[in-house]
């Protein structure tokens, strides 16, 4: 039986051991997912917004996230242990993209792309964005793209649990430890190292450690573009209620959702202020300079708001092209990636994980090809380009 040990107990690392072990008729594996603190404190499935969509500029995000909400669909029988059937409260309201003039041109593009991957979006103008939005001011927008299906948003923690539940009824271990390093003899890793000087033997790792990941990656030589981004998301109320609110991407870059009776919206810094040492401390000055004057532009009943809370969490950012990093690096034969999902990894768990899966059991992809999101495309410098990064 082979020995399986997944660094990090997030919705990527959980949603791997899941797979791994959910088909009793397979070769079995022992699975171990070691994670340094089970209360998630500072995980970023635990602190994300939370959302899904199908508008993307890739082929292969398009598809990650098709499986995904799919996935979600389905989750409470998929998921199910015993009597208790998981719910994650998935809504889909859509996402909704505003382009201003400069940006009209790239909202296009996406579109045929999204159309020939059978998206169920449309394009809409001002005026047909001020009909079905009433709330809405168009002011500066020259289209936006609304995507009418198979986009809304979740309880991420929920997610992540119903992972972890299920994958331990399946006979995955979960330890409590901080993995130090990796015991390694040539190209392959022979132990995960832990903080109390204990060694868990391994025939195959997975590095899921998202924001912690280029950390375990040097622990085998191996030089991982990801890095983590401290991004902010703010609560608030508001007196007037916005009919139909989907999630709505600004011509400014902010977003924002409805959550619950209240809204949540955060933003995303420019590179050159949006350092990787970061601590989760939320940015409140950045939501009275910038997001609620922003926020009022855009939708004239949010001059009355008023915060009611906030936290901070981290993007696994990779700076190469924001994409998944998964499988094998070549200078190490039994080290899978699972890293780098740049803000999309909760959507695209449910893929990766089934994806990271069938490498380790077949030694390749069976369902979807995820090749095109591979180490190899770093190591030729061919970035794959992602335009809509939120």
């Amino acid at each position: 039986m082979r020995r399986v040990v997944i660094i990090g107990g997030g919705a990527i690392g959980s949603a791997t051991a899941y797979f791994l072990t959910r088909d009793p008729a397979q070769e079995p594996f022992e699975v171990t997912v070691v994670e340094r603190d089970f209360s998630y404190s500072q995980a970023s499935s635990a602190l994300s917004a939370s959302s899904i969509r199908q508008q993307f500029s890739t082929a292969i995000n398009i598809e990650m996230s098709r499986y995904g909400i799919d996935f979600f669909r389905s989750l409470g029988q998929t998921l199910r242990v015993g009597d208790d059937e998981p719910d994650i409260g998935l809504v889909e309201p859509g996402y909704l993209y505003l382009a201003s003039a400069a940006g009209e041109g790239v909202l296009r593009e996406n579109h045929a792309l999204q159309k020939a991957h059978a998206v169920d979006v449309a394009l809409l103008t001002p005026e047909e964005l001020k009909t079905r939005f009433p709330w809405l001011d168009t002011e500066g927008v020259a289209l936006g793209s609304l995507g009418l299906s198979g986009e809304g948003w979740y309880d991420g923690y929920s997610l992540l649990q119903a992972f972890r539940r299920k994958a331990v009824s399946q006979g995955v271990r979960y330890v409590q430890a901080r993995a130090t390093g990796l015991q390694c003899e040539g190209r392959l890793v022979r132990g995960v190292v832990l903080a109390d000087g204990q060694t868990l033997p391994a025939d195959v790792v997975v590095n899921a450690a998202g924001a912690w990941a280029a950390t375990v990656a040097r622990w085998a030589g191996i030089d991982l573009p990801v890095r983590g981004r401290r991004r902010s998301v703010f609560s608030f109320s508001c007196p007037d209620a916005l009919p139909g609110c989907p999630l709505v991407i600004d011509t400014s870059g902010i977003w924002l959702r409805p959550e619950g009776r209240q809204f949540i919206c955060g933003f995303a810094p420019p590179e050159d202020q949006d350092p990787d040492d970061a601590a989760l401390e939320v940015e409140y000055e950045a939501f009275d300079s910038f997001i609620w004057p922003a926020l009022a532009e855009r939708v004239p009943a949010f001059e009355a708001i008023r915060m009611t809370g906030a936290w901070a969490g981290y993007y696994e950012m990779n700076l190469f092209d924001h994409n998944a990093i998964l499988g094998l690096h070549p200078d190490c034969d039994n080290l899978y990636f699972a890293n780098g999902f740049s803000g999309h990894g909760l959507q695209q768990c449910p893929a990766a994980g089934r994806g990271v899966a069938e490498l380790i059991r077949f030694g390749g992809y069976r369902s979807l090809d995820l090749s095109a999101v591979g180490f190899e495309r770093i190591l030729r410098n061919a970035p794959l380009l992602e335009r809509n990064v939120i």
